[in-house]
């Protein structure tokens, strides 16, 4: 089953979302993440959540209630509260406590995201990671090449942040303090979508899933010379998980003036179909002509 089919089914952008979030492929490789990764839903056997997230789909107005707060500005932020809904009320797993914040000596040394029991009543760690990367530079690929669009992120920095910190505090003494009978074991739930220049075709670093979801990213001169009469419509930061059908009005009300583009901007191409409906056909993003070497800087700092 894959990823398309299991998201397209539904109707709801927010239980579009969520399936996106279960269903969709990991970006680290199983056997060289560093660490265990989850399974939110047994592949060979997906029915059950299937079942359940279409009688969500249904009904979404517990779901809307926990995940459209105002204060869900952050994409993040708006990942664990689909997260948080599904493993309190979804058929598999079931929450213990979310965003557990971890004191010693009066200063916070981090949160646990997420603490579970499976079906197996295995105790889980959950660290979870949405990101959306794009890579620069040529020849083999690092994950140090691949770089947050703003150039603030860098997946080798959280990887590397998730192995050495963040798994490791429900291991700590200070976290069994906290009443939560362990031991926990430590996996990494990371999703999202990495974008290679068009053309582009790296070698993957191991740590990388070969299936992992991809897109482009060009920057505004090469996008203009080559969109021709295409349809790309800017997609909004909370729509960034899965791919979503819109209508005429929407293609219209998220139209862009790339000349006046001033920072990198996500976007998808579509395609007209009946009945008034455009239907995804890629993302990518699209940069400022500047942003290329900028990146490719940013990409060689060394860290300590």
């Amino acid at each position: 089953m894959t990823l398309a089919i299991t998201a397209a089914q539904f109707n709801d952008p927010a239980v579009q979302d969520l399936a996106w979030l279960l269903f969709s492929p990991d970006l680290l490789s199983a056997s060289h993440a560093g660490a265990p990764l989850a399974c939110p839903v047994a592949r060979d056997k997906p029915e059950a959540a299937l079942s359940w997230l279409a009688a969500l789909d249904q009904n979404p107005a517990a779901l809307h209630a926990q995940v459209y707060k105002p204060s869900l500005k952050r994409l993040g932020l708006y990942a664990e509260a689909l997260l948080e809904y599904f493993l309190r009320h979804g058929p598999d797993a079931r929450l213990v406590a979310a965003n557990v914040p971890l004191r010693a000596s009066g200063q916070t040394l981090g949160e646990v995201d997420f603490l579970l029991h499976n079906a197996r009543r295995e105790r889980l760690h959950w660290e979870l990671a949405v990101k959306f990367y794009l890579h620069v530079g040529e020849g083999a690929a690092a994950l140090s090449d691949y770089v947050g669009p703003n150039l603030q992120d860098r997946f080798d920095l959280k990887h590397d942040r998730l192995l050495k910190h963040q798994l490791g505090l429900s291991a700590r003494d200070e976290f069994a303090s906290l009443g939560f009978e362990g031991p926990w074991r430590a996996e990494l739930f990371v999703k999202g979508r990495l974008f290679y220049r068009r053309g582009d075709m790296p070698t993957l670093p191991p740590e990388l899933a070969g299936d992992h979801l991809r897109g482009w990213w060009l920057t505004v001169s090469e996008w203009q010379e080559s969109k021709r009469d295409e349809v790309f419509a800017v997609v909004p930061r909370l729509a960034w998980l899965a791919e979503r059908t819109i209508s005429d009005e929407g293609v219209e009300a998220l139209s862009f003036d790339a000349t006046a583009l001033s920072a990198p901007t996500m976007v998808a191409n579509y395609d007209s179909s009946a009945g008034n409906f455009w239907h995804e056909r890629s993302r990518g993003f699209v940069v400022p002509d500047d942003w290329p070497e900028r990146a490719l800087r940013y990409a060689r700092v060394t860290t300590t």
